[in-house]
């Protein structure tokens, strides 16, 4: 039988600390409980009447008592061992656990004056809760001291850990809900404990909250036997400490005992490595904290069991406006607390209790790394011109694997910014030719090393580089990166980006209100996503890997916060990343192949394209050719490296096909240029989109994802019967990449059909050169069928005008 640290025997506080500690967390239930329920009468200064009660009774009771109990527990800490400490609550709705001891310290009425620590101020505390103009029930970014929400359960491990790297003195505790623990990114999470070098970063005190219920269901870990749950978290590589129990006095002795002797250990572990240079991964401690749901609430409503059950989950009881025996059971609920005895005349916690609090920002409420824009200091970027790929004499005719050049780009950062930027991804740094990064930095990797991983593996205690197979994990660590006041980027494949949607969602949510409804938060750095090993490349791995569709979701996201770059080249790329490594308050998302492509543009020509977003390429339209400015006979426009080639080439044949034909090309890098300028700040006024694609000449649109993305951003614009759209359609398999593209309808083959189609002039003139599109687009499929590749002419094609108009 292994043997567990269980609360140690001591009783580390006296009996005044143990009666004053045990006030405090009554006054946080009672503020807790008010926030639930009241709208007037805040101290029950008169006998509570159902006009001082909420009408919609909206909030989640049961996880709150063990979350302002593990927080008052965390200020004792602070305040003995000078702590730079933030405070993490994972369970959904748990915000009455947090808002409570934020007011107590006084940090919430310090931002939010109206709020103030006396009876009018609790009274407005208690009205804004879950009521509609002010907070939700989550602790959501107008909660100070908050850079997790919980509204999507799973991600407070991995957030947390997130924010103690390169952040040697940080420690952050983070209450797992025993509900959120049945979740997959918690489950890969706890293994972030393999990523933390105790010599540089900070550390996470994990506390697992047994209460044993869900909305309606028990929890699966609170219903395993003991030897089970040990032996969970011992192969996760803790030290589980195990608080159980229901009375209080005794709980608090043994969470004082507990939570100092992990403090302890984890000062010893830094001291180590940071003193004798030992950097073996550590066993960290973590705490399993049993207790009831819903403690100290009422142990029965209506004859059914509430406390410890699932009935505490959210509100306990309801129908005060009409049901006065809950009325008087809410009351004595209440005053069980003893208000009169944990406030002033005034409504003040009184002084004796105050002195429990820490002070200034060492209140977890007000601790900057909490507010990350107060830390944050700008990259030190390299001049990306300096990076520059050659595009020797001609657009279109030189080589490159457009991702590399980031990769190059990257590894300057990292060269000059060597405390404050991770390049994040799940075990494809190299396989998105990310690699010239291992030139300054390896992976970070505090698991068991082996001799072979010296020959290529790119390990190191000390690495920048983050890999896991667990995008949500990933993704997590670099939110709260970001949040606490540093820079990065996170890369994954094109198809697999889906696995993080919600988890996008949630932090563009967390983006949209702090940049309109909470001013005191500090700007941060954007979150940059590269999106590569794109769809029209997944041609060996087949179907399962070709989905463009994680742009569609980040176009439903507000406009002051998403932004979406289709770079065409490498150099491109470079200034495009070299913007959003500038942004702040932005999720960036960067879609780039990894692959050799055309280069189409010097470095001074992709700065000024990618700052306009969209532009006319002269170099591959003939339309202002002749003495005076022409009208175009159709525009080709294309977004994306793949879809670019494919309608550059369709030009280049309809130039030797119809030379009289005039083609003007348009490229779009900034896809929300395309939506009318009310609707996003990126977008091109209607007179301005007119005079890129003409008021009403045919468009014929090669597109990177599913073609109606096209259509509704552009949905405004007049004359929509002339945009035709090309893109994926789910069609793909283990195919060549022309044949991918054929098979779709965005190749050079079938655009030409479609300009033929759309172009009155060309009528029946052009039906021979219709049947030799249809004719090759027979003999590639069949070529690649036989051989397994594509023609040489396609595969070697480069842009063969020289000049503008030849």
């Amino acid at each position: 039988m292994v043997h567990t640290p269980v609360a140690p025997t001591s009783r580390p506080l006296s009996e005044l600390e143990l009666h004053n500690i045990d006030a405090y967390w009554r006054a946080c239930n009672y503020l807790a409980v008010g926030m639930i329920y009241l709208r007037d009468n805040p101290l029950l200064k008169e006998p509570l009447q159902s006009a001082h009660v909420k009408h919609r009774l909206l909030g989640h009771w049961g996880a709150s008592p063990a979350l302002s109990f593990t927080y008052i527990h965390c200020n004792r800490l602070i305040k003995k061992y000078a702590l730079d400490m933030i405070f993490m609550a994972g369970p959904g709705h748990g915000a009455p656990g947090v808002l409570g001891p934020v007011y107590l310290e006084g940090t919430y009425s310090e931002i939010y004056p109206d709020k103030s620590e006396d009876s009018e101020g609790m009274r407005r505390f208690f009205k804004q809760f879950s009521f509609p103009g002010f907070i939700g029930s989550h602790v959501t970014p107008e909660t100070p001291g908050s850079i997790h929400e919980g509204g999507e359960l799973g991600y407070s491990v991995s957030h947390a850990y997130g924010a103690v790297l390169d952040n040697p003195d940080l420690i952050v505790t983070c209450v797992v809900g025993d509900g959120e623990a049945e979740t997959g990114p918690l489950a890969t999470s706890w293994h972030s404990n393999k990523f933390i070098n105790p010599a540089r970063d900070g550390a996470v005190l994990p506390v697992l909250n047994l209460n044993g219920y869900k909305i309606a269901n028990p929890t699966l870990l609170a219903r395993i036997s003991h030897e089970e749950l040990e032996y969970l978290f011992r192969g996760y590589g803790y030290t589980p400490y195990f608080v159980e129990g229901k009375n209080p006095a005794e709980m608090h002795q043994k969470m004082a005992a507990v939570m100092e002797e992990c403090i302890l250990t984890i000062k010893k572990v830094q001291r180590e490595a940071r003193i004798n240079g030992t950097l073996e991964r550590p066993r960290w401690p973590m705490i399993v904290l049993r207790t009831p749901k819903g403690w100290t609430g009422p142990k029965e409503v209506d004859g059914k069991k509430v406390e410890d059950f699932w009935r505490s989950h959210q509100v306990p009881m309801g129908g005060m406006q009409d049901n006065p025996d809950h009325l008087q059971q809410l009351e004595a609920w209440m005053r069980s607390y003893k208000p009169e005895e944990l406030f002033d005349e005034h409504g003040t916690l009184i002084p004796e209790l105050k002195a429990l609090t820490p002070v200034g920002n060492r209140r977890m409420g007000s601790n900057p790394h909490a507010n990350g824009g107060l830390l944050r200091k700008a990259l030190k970027l390299p001049s990306f011109q300096d990076l520059a790929i050659d595009i020797g004499e001609q657009h279109g005719t030189v080589t490159f694997e457009n991702t590399k050049a980031l990769g190059i780009f990257m590894r300057e950062i990292i060269r000059k910014n060597p405390n404050n930027f991770r390049l994040m991804g799940p075990d494809e740094t190299a396989s998105n030719r990310l690699q010239d990064v291992y030139q300054v930095t390896k992976k970070v990797w505090m698991a068991d090393l082996y001799p072979e991983d010296e020959d290529g593996t790119e390990l190191s205690r000390d690495g920048r580089v983050m890999e896991m197979l667990s995008e949500h994990t990933l993704q997590g660590w670099l939110e709260t990166y970001l949040l606490t006041g540093r820079h990065g980027l996170f890369h994954t494949y094109e198809a697999f980006a889906h696995v993080v949607d919600s988890m996008f969602n949630q932090h563009a949510k967390w983006l949209d209100i702090c940049r309109n409804h909470v001013p005191w938060r500090r700007s941060v750095s954007s979150l940059n996503i590269l999106l590569s090993s794109l769809v029209w490349r997944q041609d060996h791995n087949g179907f399962s890997h070709q989905d463009p569709g994680y742009v569609d979701l980040v176009t439903n996201k507000s406009p002051d916060v998403v932004r979406l770059y289709f770079p065409p080249d490498a150099n491109c790329l470079l200034s495009v990343a070299d913007h959003c490594f500038r942004s702040v308050d932005y999720i960036n998302v960067i879609i780039s192949d990894k692959q050799k492509h055309l280069q189409y543009l010097s470095i001074d020509e992709a700065v000024a394209h990618c700052t306009k977003g969209i532009g006319i390429w002269d170099w591959a339209s003939n339309d202002d050719c002749g003495t005076e400015p022409d009208e175009p006979d159709v525009v080709m426009a294309s977004c994306g490296d793949i879809p670019t080639m494919e309608a550059l080439a369709a030009t280049a044949i309809l130039r030797e096909e119809f030379p009289w034909l005039k083609v003007r090309f348009v490229n779009v890098v900034d896809l929300f240029k395309l939506v009318s300028e009310g609707e996003h700040p990126h977008g091109l006024s209607d007179r301005d989109f007119d005079s890129l694609f003409t008021p009403d000449k045919p468009i014929i649109f090669n597109f990177h994802g599913y073609p109606w993305l096209i259509h509704k951003l552009v949905y405004r614009r007049s004359h929509q019967e002339r945009i035709h759209v090309r893109g994926y359609k789910e069609q793909g398999n283990i195919n060549t990449p022309l044949e991918l593209a054929i098979k779709n309808e965005v190749d050079r083959f079938n655009l030409v059909i479609d300009v033929i189609d759309r172009v009155p002039k060309l009528g029946s003139a052009a039906g021979h050169a219709k049947e030799r599109m249809r004719n090759k687009i027979i003999e590639c499929l069949a070529y690649a069928h036989e051989h397994g590749k594509d023609q040489d002419e396609i595969v070697n094609w480069t842009w063969p005008y020289v000049g503008v108009c030849e």
